[in-house]
């Protein structure tokens, strides 16, 4: 599961030459920021009478205390001038997403001296940390009441998400791709030695033998989601199939839970239609809405984007997952997206249908049918292929067009022809990972930690509209 959860090292820093009293208070006024953002985070009152870091003496007791905390990302304010030094040792050892800015300083005092200098001792800091190839976010010299500064510190904590969750990433991957499927071909070795992605397989056995079990159980899980279903769904099929849908929904939950997975890639067809005649396509839906994102087809590299997409949205909203089908019958720039049912429930236009999907001769039921509401949508694909990989990026609008079989929503995006040429020309495929509003920014801002992914813009507008949020 992805939990949202971010730990934070605070280490506000300082110069001796300059004013203790105004580091003190501008620590305390940081920290209070924080907690109003709701950040959680681990500070340095306990090691030192000021809980600034101020020198190399503090090195070592910072990083040892931050690292038993197990913090996902390091901020460190520059309450005055800093320690540039001191700051770049620490971020270097704990190896994860640094967030460098300091509180805009005031005008100098009456006899001309200064207080703090944060902005220089910004350009001091900036320069030791790419010496020591150490990646960064900076946030530009703003006010502690600033929107700026509020937006950023957001933004900085969920692409911190995703880099804990892409560096943590274990799938579950339920059988092998289906046969015909060339596209979703991958290179596990390779994703372990570049990422540390692991996969965990199970075969179609495994699963089959657990939902059969499942069914026939008093689980409550089972139980719930059967409820859960009734509650939020029209159902269109027996009573027994709905059992069976959450029973392989409940088996899907227990396998990633029991291998630490945090996402999961199934064959969705056509062995589960043999063994079960069902469809996973609602028991898909529930899990990404729970925060286990699933892939279809057992597409890794779209279950890899899923935990990122995931990961980005920090729960504010879930993520869907995609295929690129057809092109608008009017809107030279519109474009379908779809899939079987996969899509979470809380995303439908009006309620979700559990029914049978349109594309196979055996109608097996398990299907969702439903279209999601519109509105701007981001869409993401992690792929690769000879030993490179990208994240293909941009948002689109929901618009209207033609009701279709299945979860869907028709989006226009600013040049489709750019689009599909990418698409074709690779190394990306059909599939997609949407969520709501528009995540290019905290996506972007990731890659900056996940050395070895390019970030490939499919509009150049968009992609100028994302540097400008980010270095303004």
């Amino acid at each position: 599961m992805i939990d949202n959860k971010v730990l934070v090292g605070y280490a506000p820093t300082r110069r001796r030459i300059f004013s203790v009293e105004d580091a003190l208070k501008y620590k305390k006024l940081i920290a209070e920021k924080l907690q109003s953002l709701e950040i959680e985070f681990v500070d340095l009152e306990d090691l030192n009478d000021e809980g600034l870091l101020r020198c190399a003496d503090d090195v070592d007791p910072v990083i040892d205390k931050f690292r038993a905390a197990k913090v996902d990302a390091l901020f460190i304010p520059h309450c005055n001038f800093g320690s540039e030094h001191s700051c770049a040792k620490v971020a270097r050892a704990l190896n994860v997403p640094t967030l460098l800015w300091g509180p805009r300083d005031e005008a100098p005092l009456a006899d001309g001296s200064r207080l703090r200098d944060s902005q220089c001792g910004l350009f001091a800091t900036g320069k030791v940390l790419r010496r020591m190839q150490v990646p960064f976010t900076y946030l530009p010299n703003c006010r502690v009441e600033d929107d700026l500064f509020a937006e950023g510190l957001k933004r900085f904590v969920a692409a911190a998400n995703v880099v804990k969750e892409f560096r943590r990433a274990r799938i579950l991957q339920i059988d092998t791709r289906p046969g015909d499927f060339w596209t979703m071909m991958c290179n596990e070795g390779e994703l372990l030695e570049k990422f540390g992605i692991q996969l965990f397989p199970i075969n179609m056995i495994e699963l089959v033998d657990r939902v059969k079990k499942l069914v026939d159980s008093d689980d409550a899980e089972v139980t719930r989601t059967v409820n859960w279903i009734k509650d939020n769904m029209e159902v269109c099929v027996s009573e027994g199939d709905v059992r069976s849908v959450a029973a392989l929904k409940t088996a899907m939950k227990y396998f990633a839970a029991e291998n630490h997975c945090n996402a999961i890639a199934i064959q969705c067809w056509d062995a589960l239609q043999q063994a079960l005649h069902l469809m996973p396509c609602c028991a898909n839906a529930m899990l990404t809405e729970e925060g286990l994102p699933v892939a279809c087809e057992t597409d890794i590299h779209g279950a890899i984007t899923s935990i990122m997409v995931q990961a980005a949205g920090m729960g504010l909203t879930p993520s869907f997952f995609v295929d690129w089908s057809v092109r608008h019958p009017e809107n030279e720039n519109g474009e379908l997206l779809q899939h079987c049912g996969p899509w979470p429930i809380s995303l439908a236009k009006n309620k979700a249908k559990l029914d049978r999907p349109f594309a196979f001769p055996d109608h097996c039921p398990g299907s969702v049918v439903s279209e999601i509401r519109g509105g701007e949508v981001s869409l993401f694909r992690f792929d690769g292929d000879g030993g490179e990989y990208g994240m293909l990026m941009g948002t689109a609008k929901g618009i209207e067009g033609p009701a279709t079989q299945g979860t869907y929503l028709w989006v226009e995006v600013p040049n489709w022809q750019r689009v599909e040429s990418m698409i074709v020309r690779g190394p990306y495929v059909h599939h997609a990972t949407g969520i709501h509003g528009n995540l290019l920014p905290i996506i972007f801002e990731a890659l900056t930690y996940l050395p070895g992914v390019r970030a490939d813009f499919y509009d150049e507008g968009q992609k100028q509209a994302t540097l400008k949020t980010l270095f303004r």
